[in-house]
């Protein structure tokens, strides 16, 4: 009875360690992770990797920062078609420049042309964006539409606007000849050739603007229009205190980007007026041109686009820190 119970007791206990054992054969006989794939790899390999990522970037830096360099290091001598043995001058291009009275006029005609073409390009894009951002079907037509005259080079744009506003043959005094306006000389006074050069910069970049205006309005969050709208505020209550300090921060990115190529712009001018009559319309970009190409003094043309760098960068750093501001107090951020 003893012997028998004991022999039960004895398989019972190889039994359990039977059974005990199988997870561990059970576990050994599963595969582990994989290895990392870099586990293959050189070390040599691994290390160099990094540094190949970042090959294109130094290669399009290069890119940029040679030519202005070189053309930097230019500006130190008096390069010209007539001397073909350039002098060391140091900074007496730069001093040419400021002390020479048709920079300052033709600075004061890029000011004005970018403050007017940036102007009049939000003004007018924030309208239309506001009309297309209602949901009807004229709306959607027009939004497919309005993106037409940035497929145009501008250019292509100045040269059909400079036929159309011819004083003989021009369409527009065609057109507005009815009302007693035909006969306009709309580029040959110095006044009416800078407003042409805006308005053919306002109608091929306006709809840039609208566009960014409209992604924005877009963005913006509905519950507080409808709070206003539950409260009975009106449109324009609603459109001072809660559309255009939430939309600021996209007009003024619209607004920095336009500004900024509005302060060297070259082909709307040079294509519509070749900065005349007179040097009404030489801005510091035609400027640049003229002395470099047409009077070959290859330097000072240099020095020229040197300083519209320099007048670029200081207005595009300023911008961009107001727009930094203006993002932080749209998004209620402490300073």
């Amino acid at each position: 009875m003893n012997s028998s119970t004991e022999a039960d007791h004895g398989a019972a206990s190889s039994d359990d360690a039977a059974v005990a054992g199988a997870p561990e054969k059970a576990s050994a006989a599963v595969p582990g992770p994989p290895a990392p794939a870099g586990r293959g790899v050189p070390k040599w390999r691994r290390t160099l990797r990094p540094y190949l990522l970042i090959v294109p970037a130094l290669l399009l830096t290069g890119g940029i920062l040679y030519p202005f360099g070189l053309g930097l290091y230019y500006t130190v001598f008096d390069f010209a078609a007539s001397k073909p043995q350039p002098d060391f001058v140091g900074l007496e291009n730069y001093r040419r420049i400021f002390t020479d009275s048709s920079f300052w006029d033709s600075a004061w005609v890029t000011v004005l042309y970018a403050v007017g073409a940036a102007a009049v390009e939000t003004v007018l894009g924030v309208a239309v964006a506001l009309l297309l951002h209602r949901s009807t079907l004229v709306g959607r037509v027009l939004e497919k539409v309005l993106i037409l005259p940035l497929m145009i080079a501008p250019v292509i744009a100045a040269i059909i606007w400079k036929l159309m506003l011819q004083p003989s043959v021009g369409v527009v005094n065609y057109l507005l000849r009815p009302f007693g306006l035909g006969g306009v000389q709309w580029t040959d006074t110095p006044t009416g050739a800078l407003l042409s050069s805006i308005a053919v910069d306002v109608w091929v970049y306006t709809p840039f603007v609208a566009i960014l205006a409209l992604a924005g309005l877009r963005s913006l969050p509905t519950s507080p229009f409808e709070a206003a709208a539950v409260d009975g505020a009106g449109w324009w209550f609603t459109f001072r205190k809660l559309t255009m300090p939430m939309l600021w921060p996209y007009v003024l990115v619209a607004v920095i980007f336009r500004f900024m190529d509005s302060l060297k712009v070259f082909d709307i001018i040079y294509a519509l007026t070749e900065g005349g009559p007179g040097d009404s319309t030489v801005v510091l970009q035609i400027r640049a041109y003229l002395e470099a190409i047409r009077f070959q003094r290859y330097s000072f043309g240099l020095s020229y686009m040197i300083v519209l760098w320099a007048v670029v960068y200081l207005a595009a750093m300023v911008l961009v820190r107001y727009l930094g501001r203006i993002q932080n107090r749209a998004a209620e951020v402490p300073k």
